[in-house]
């Protein structure tokens, strides 16, 4: 039994059957030649207590030590009490990612998930999953095809790291549904990237500047200009006020109750001008909603474009949306709230969504410390008045 190489496999010549030429170094691991002059390395293993053959690939596109190296991991798959034939099989039958996927929302998606998180996991499966990986048998993808996978989006890291989180639920649902029988999830053990927090909140001076861009657009755009003014007046985020209603709004109370939110039903708390706000707002019949859009009985859809517009003309070009609620959140620490109120008042489920306000400014702090340097610089002033002069 030679050790197989391409010196040996030149002088190997077609017979009448099929022949086996064995390996020397490999045990199992051998070339079948066919009458047809076509080569194809093989690997032999027992499971189960059968005789197994594996074909590994034809010479060619496949080297005799590449294939060697293959009959090594397909042999240690085998000593584990891995079948590699009937993986093959199970893999031939998988669904490929992409149909995969349509079982996954149809069955979790919009079972489970809330209609924003819907969206959220579908732009990932339809931009940036089945474009890349869609083809691939869901019982063939390895851990190495998702670290490149989530290569591929290293430049856009918030991105990649969100569409890797929906791809791990996809297998994980795999392993539940009898889909992946390895029970193995390839997401697991990817690092995932460092995300940039944004740190921008409004001072009082910008409140001012944004303010009178929002005074003088009122006239053109008011549904877009009431929705930015409770945005700033309540710290909710962006959907709870596009899509707020009446029927969930009681300013005799001063409250807003809403029935479902990013973490559930929730009451949001009215000030004053909040309150008066909305009492400025008129009621369109046939329309539920508050902030009220083109079409009968909708909501504004596109808060984005007029933002763009007001911002511009406040000079703040480099201010989200989002931003307003950052600076609800850092006015009330200004203020003297604590984070746990702050939670409350901006709807967290838990203390750790509020932690990351805690930083957003910095002239709390730039006091606070100013106060702490005058109270022991006076201290050190007092003990060198007092101390005792010391004697010759």
């Amino acid at each position: 039994m030679p050790r197989i190489s391409k010196r040996i496999i030149a002088t190997l010549q077609p017979a009448e059957k099929d022949y086996i030429v064995w390996d020397d170094q490999v045990a199992g691991f051998a070339l079948r030649v066919w009458p047809s002059g076509r080569m194809s390395y093989v690997v032999h293993y027992r499971a189960n207590g059968r005789f197994r053959r594996y074909t590994i690939g034809h010479h060619g596109p496949w080297t005799a030590d590449k294939a060697r190296d293959e009959a090594i991991k397909i042999l240690a798959r085998v000593k584990d009490g891995n079948d590699p034939n009937s993986e093959r099989g199970e893999e031939r039958t998988s669904p490929t990612v992409s149909q995969f996927c349509k079982i996954f929302v149809e069955r979790h998606v919009k079972t489970h998930l809330k209609s924003t998180t819907q969206a959220e996991y579908q732009r990932a499966i339809d931009l940036f999953i089945t474009k890349k990986i869609g083809s691939r048998k869901m019982a063939a993808v390895t851990h190495s095809d998702v670290v490149t996978f989530h290569h591929t989006y290293r430049h856009i890291p918030y991105q990649a790291n969100r569409t890797l989180g929906v791809l791990s639920k996809m297998f994980s649902l795999a392993i539940l549904w009898g889909v992946r029988t390895d029970n193995v999830n390839p997401c697991r053990g990817v690092k995932r990237y460092k995300e940039q927090k944004r740190e921008r909140y409004l001072a009082a001076e910008e409140h001012q500047r944004l303010g009178k861009a929002l005074d003088d657009a009122r006239s053109t755009i008011p549904e877009a200009v009431n929705a930015f003014q409770l945005l700033l007046l309540t710290g909710c985020r962006l959907r709870e006020i596009q899509r707020l209603k009446w029927e969930y709004v009681f300013l005799d109370e001063g409250v807003i109750r809403l029935p479902d939110s990013k973490n559930g039903a929730r009451t949001v708390q009215l000030g004053e001008s909040a309150v008066g706000l909305l009492k400025s707002i008129p009621m369109i019949a046939g329309n539920p909603y508050v902030i009220t859009g083109r079409k009968d009985g909708g909501h504004l859809t596109d808060l984005e474009k007029p933002w763009r517009r007001i911002r511009k003309e406040a000079g703040l070009e480099d201010v989200r949306i989002h931003d307003l609620r950052h600076s609800f959140a850092s006015d009330a620490l200004e203020l003297g709230e604590d984070l746990i109120m702050i939670g409350k008042l901006l709807g967290h489920r838990d203390l750790k969504s509020t932690a990351r306000y805690a930083h957003l400014k910095r002239e709390p702090i730039q006091r606070a410390v100013k106060g702490i340097d005058l109270k022991i610089s006076a201290a050190l002033a007092t003990s060198r008045v007092t101390s005792p002069t010391s004697v010759d």
